[in-house]
């Protein structure tokens, strides 16, 4: 097999995950080429909720509520940087955002949750129980149904679709290189680095396996574990219509055309990423108890996508003893962590020191 040209470091994986450590690592000086395989890949970049999200996250371990709470304080300089890099406006708007109760019972739960985080984090955590009058002077349009909700302020969104393409963009205009369109069938590890097969053969002294569900197969080619899981989300755009939504929450969101973009379907399914009219309408359903305004709106487009989940939900890095200068990057949170990923852990998957919060995030928990 004809061999490509080398580089320092490689990155399997281009798509959020992948492209967030890889436009890192080009801009701290490295050599990168990344790997993608293309759309015959399980794309959970292509369809997310687009939340940069803090609210809730990490209630089993703390360094993952903190590391996400860094990459949302980091997200507003990354994200200028990136679209004056790119052209690309991201669309980023950080107001607060809120998880909509449609009874006391949801929203005690919530509370709960989110009051145990404070205790842990020593009261640093300035989440807010709104009743349905408090939140109706934020959302006038909620319906009779809502009970209330919880607010976290440092919650917001962006527009992933804008984010990859920046990724992409930017990445190449450092100096970066992609590999499209063929699968990586083999890593071998020798004392020259590592040898990758993927259409050609290609040689880096380093890698970063940040495939998402293609890890759990790759990643022990070089001496790592990734025990992840796919779990489906359904997702619905509903047509443009007047502005109404003014803060993100986790069911319902208004894109920065006008769409509203509905979701938040949890389903063990395997690797089937299709959708279906119980859950679809289950979705819609929700959604209009919340804004009676949708009732009458129409729906565009639908799609199910694979989130990457570990057995806590929460990321996976790691650094491999056995095949050194590999490591692997897994999460479901793609957007919400692009900026620490970016600016943070890139530098330590380049040769840097190990960023605070990551130690505990290894695999070595599951053992």
């Amino acid at each position: 097999m004809s061999q490509d040209r080398d580089s320092e470091i490689a990155v399997i994986g281009g798509g959020m995950v992948g492209m967030a450590v890889a436009y890192g690592l080009v801009r701290s000086g490295h050599s990168v080429t990344v790997f993608d395989e293309g759309d015959r890949a399980l794309r959970a970049s292509r369809g997310n909720f687009g939340l940069v999200w803090v609210q809730s996250k990490g209630a089993g371990l703390l360094d993952y509520a903190c590391w996400t709470r860094l990459s949302a304080r980091l997200w507003k300089a990354f994200a200028d940087d990136l679209g004056a890099l790119s052209d690309t406006d991201l669309e980023l708007k950080q107001p607060g955002g809120l998880i909509i109760a449609l009874s006391e019972e949801e929203l005690d739960r919530e509370t709960a949750g989110l009051e145990s985080l404070k205790q842990a984090l020593d009261g640093d955590y300035p989440f807010e129980r709104l009743g349905h009058n408090a939140l109706r002077k934020l959302l006038p349009e909620i319906g009779p149904d809502v009970a209330g909700a919880t607010y976290f302020p440092e919650d917001g969104h962006a527009n992933p679709l804008h984010l990859l393409r920046a990724l992409h963009t930017g990445f190449l205009r450092c100096g970066g290189r992609i590999v499209n369109g063929s699968a990586v069938t083999s890593i071998d590890h020798g004392n020259d680095g590592f040898t990758i097969e993927a259409g050609l053969q290609h040689k880096a002294q380093k890698l970063v396996l940040c495939a998402g569900l293609g890890n759990a197969k790759l990643a022990p080619m070089v001496g790592l574990d990734a025990p992840i899981s796919p779990q489906r989300g359904q997702v619905l755009i509903t047509e443009r219509v007047k502005p109404f939504l003014n803060y993100p929450t986790i069911h319902v969101r208004q894109v920065g055309t006008g769409a509203i973009q509905i979701g938040d379907s949890h389903e063990n399914v395997g690797l089937d990423d299709g959708t279906t009219p119980n859950v679809i309408a289950a979705i819609a359903k929700r959604a209009v108890r919340t804004f009676p305004v949708l009732e009458n709106v129409r729906l565009v487009r639908s799609w199910g996508a694979l989130r990457v989940l570990s057995a806590d939900g929460c990321p996976i890095y790691d650094v491999s003893t056995s095949c050194p200068g590999a490591s692997v990057v897994n999460c479901h949170s793609g957007i919400t962590l692009a900026a620490v990923h970016a600016q943070v852990l890139a530098p330590w998957l380049g040769g840097g020191e190990i960023p605070e919060f990551v130690e505990n995030m290894s695999a070595s928990r599951f053992q």
